[in-house]
């Protein structure tokens, strides 16, 4: 499927769809933060709110990105971004972070996507079924926490959908997922498949159908 015949429609920005997603984070929520795009969430995480969020380096308390000229040079992300400490944020070896995530102590997890199928399969760490495995932390993520959601552009670069019936990428992890935020619409994923929360403005729900590689229903 193509997006050519379809509305020329950018759609929300990545901060757009950050700042929605950090919006639906409960309060009192543990969150990991994958590398990428889901490490915008902190930044739109207000210092009054209670979420704490983890990087899988050995971080609790997450903050949001500092001023360049601020940063600290050995305050990374997972991702070897520069973040901030927020009060009573804590420091740990990679062992007791990966304890934390296979233990089941995360509330949630927020991953990038390279697809995700209808029955909530995600496809995220490689677009070649031949390449050398380099999963990273991803598989432990998405079987670990409470709960999986994918924020990711709502088609790849070359047009196709990467909400499908079927990941055809290798698959991280089977049934995980809960959730998707695009720049074009919000999607529960449930025993009916995808169910859409949110829409763009600029769309019509036919439209979306177009720009999606399998069926949703509407909430």
């Amino acid at each position: 499927m193509s997006n050519k015949e379809t509305p020329d429609l950018q759609g929300w920005s990545r901060n757009e769809m950050a700042s929605r997603l950090a919006e639906d984070i409960p309060e009192g929520w543990y969150v990991n933060l994958g590398i990428g795009l889901p490490t915008l969430v902190a930044d739109h995480i207000p210092s009054h709110r209670d979420v704490v969020i983890h990087s899988e380096n050995g971080i609790l308390g997450v903050g949001p990105r500092p001023p360049t000229a601020a940063a600290d040079p050995w305050l990374i992300n997972a991702g070897k971004q520069h973040v901030t400490l927020r009060p009573g944020g804590a420091f740990f070896n990679q062992a007791e972070s990966f304890g934390m995530i296979r233990g089941g102590h995360l509330d949630l997890c927020v991953l990038g996507g390279y697809q995700v199928a209808q029955n909530g399969d995600l496809a995220n760490w490689s677009l070649d079924s031949d390449a050398a495995p380099a999963v990273g932390g991803a598989m432990d993520l998405a079987v670990g926490a409470k709960r999986v959601w994918v924020i990711m552009d709502h088609l790849a670069k070359d047009g196709l959908p990467r909400l499908v019936t079927r990941c055809s990428y290798p698959v991280t992890a089977l049934g995980v997922v809960g959730r998707v935020y695009t720049n074009f619409a919000v999607f529960d994923v449930g025993p009916q498949g995808f169910c859409v929360q949110r829409i763009n403005p600029g769309l019509t729900l036919k439209d979306l159908q177009k720009l999606t590689g399998a069926p949703f229903i509407s909430a």
